[in-house]
């Protein structure tokens, strides 16, 4: 069975009244649910808020899901919604944010020398690919952010994206096309790669 049908028995059993089931939905997705709010608001103590918000408005709606999306599809379209929510509170926009380490920069198609050899130069390098990530990723419009997020980091399918952000899914890959792109122009220079390779 798979985690879509497990998370359809466990609403079914909530939408009946057991609240045990949803708590096991909430420790199965809240790290999920924190990681994602956290590249949308910077303030741990408003993430945490945040995301227990969603949980709540989750729950109140819960009697109302249908299963035509999976559970977390639906929870993380909630958890992006409150985030906006809570800017448009503050009477500002979505900041850009995003928080890559160099594990992550690693992960990049050249990274197989700065996993294998730490060198200082190394190191060096790995600090410079993932602060020029971050400053790509900070200067990407937010639907093109969102998009490149759910997709690399958070590892969604093109179609639990398009459900999240509510467009059609060649939207979704124009997006993430276009997102990858800009991310990799900025590499380029440290990366030294072919025009005609990408990450």
């Amino acid at each position: 069975m798979g985690d879509r049908e497990t998370d359809q028995i466990l609403v079914e059993r909530v939408q009946q009244g057991d609240k045990q089931a949803f708590g096991l939905l909430v420790s199965k997705y809240q790290r999920k649910l924190v990681r994602l709010i956290s590249r949308l608001i910077t303030d741990p103590a408003e993430v945490e808020d945040v995301a227990q918000e969603t949980f709540i408005k989750a729950y109140r709606a819960l009697p109302d899901f249908r299963g035509d999306s999976a559970f977390y599809t639906w929870l993380y379209r909630i958890g992006v919604n409150a985030a906006k929510n809570y800017w448009a509170a503050k009477g500002r926009r979505t900041p850009t944010t995003s928080e890559f380490d160099s594990e992550e920069a690693e992960g990049l198609e050249d990274g197989d020398q700065l996993r294998d050899n730490n060198t200082p130069e190394r190191i060096l390098m790995s600090k410079q690919i993932g602060a020029t990530v971050n400053s790509a990723m900070d200067a990407l419009p937010e639907d093109l952010r969102n998009a490149i997020v759910l997709r690399e980091i958070d590892g969604l399918s093109y179609e639990e994206i398009a459900q999240i952000m509510a467009c059609p899914i060649g939207t979704v890959r124009s997006r993430i096309f276009r997102a990858r792109e800009a991310i990799a122009e900025k590499l380029k220079p440290l990366l030294d790669t072919a025009p005609d390779k990408r990450w």
